[in-house]
């Protein structure tokens, strides 16, 4: 179970750039393995300080992608800063706040970053609140975590 947030503030998405393998270099949402012991909550809060030095108020769930080929589901929560100060942490090389506009996405590090940004950029584009998402993502086998277009969203239901 990898579990995350998705960060607005003042109509920004905060990303992180990653200093560690796999996608070195690239950009994502701050999120991590849950560990024992915690809510799927807890961990994003608890990931989200770690890769951002950030405080954050979840505010709703927002995405659930299942991706059976690799055996891991991903929640991303919808969440705040609580104060607007972050900084890279250990496994972040920067952190930086991108307007809708400015999203990275041909330099993101998973197709769970991806179609969770997409999204969310739909749902906001469209003028609505972001709503609840579940799907699954088909990877395309052989593919590495890094291939951002060897998938296929299925199942895509949100409400």
């Amino acid at each position: 179970m990898v579990v995350g947030c998705l960060i607005e503030h003042d109509n920004k998405v905060l990303l992180c750039k990653r200093k560690i393998e796999p996608s070195y270099g690239l950009w994502t949402l701050p999120a991590g393995y849950l560990e024992i012991g915690e809510s799927a909550m807890e961990g994003a809060i608890r990931e989200t300080r770690e890769e951002a030095n950030a405080d954050v108020e979840v505010i709703s769930p927002f995405v659930q992608l299942d991706i059976p080929l690799i055996g891991q589901t991903y929640i991303i929560f919808l969440a705040k800063l609580k104060k607007p100060h972050f900084s890279p942490g250990p496994e972040s090389s920067e952190c930086k706040l991108f307007s809708l506009d400015e999203i990275p996405f041909s330099s993101l590090s998973f197709s769970s970053m991806v179609v969770t940004l997409n999204l969310y950029v739909e749902d906001m584009k469209a003028g609505r609140k972001p709503k609840f998402h579940y799907g699954t993502i088909n990877k395309r086998p052989g593919t590495s975590p890094s291939d951002i277009d060897a998938f296929t969203l299925e199942d895509h239901m949100q409400s």
